[in-house]
């Protein structure tokens, strides 16, 4: 059985880089582009990891943690927050 990876980002070229390459990986891959979408996908039962974006608008990945983790039907969901930036120069 495959784990179940839920990749939450609210820019979508991060989403798909996400997304390919842990479906290389041999992956299941379930996205998000909001901490709300997250929140409703984790309720639902069908992810076994959250990856976060910390930086999005309306809900950060920090707010979204802690909504799994005061939920007992979520708290059991392991998040991991990550952080995309562009260099320029």
């Amino acid at each position: 059985m495959t784990a179940r990876v839920l990749v939450v980002d609210d820019v979508a070229a991060n989403v798909k880089l996400l997304e390919a390459r842990l479906s290389a990986e041999y992956f299941d891959v379930v996205t998000a582009m909001s901490g709300k979408d997250a929140l409703s996908i984790c309720e639902r039962a069908e992810c076994d990891l959250v990856l976060l974006d910390v930086m999005m608008p309306d809900m950060d990945g920090f707010e979204v943690c802690r909504r799994l983790k005061s939920n007992p039907a979520t708290h059991h969901i392991p998040g991991h927050g990550h952080r995309a930036r562009s260099a320029v120069g």
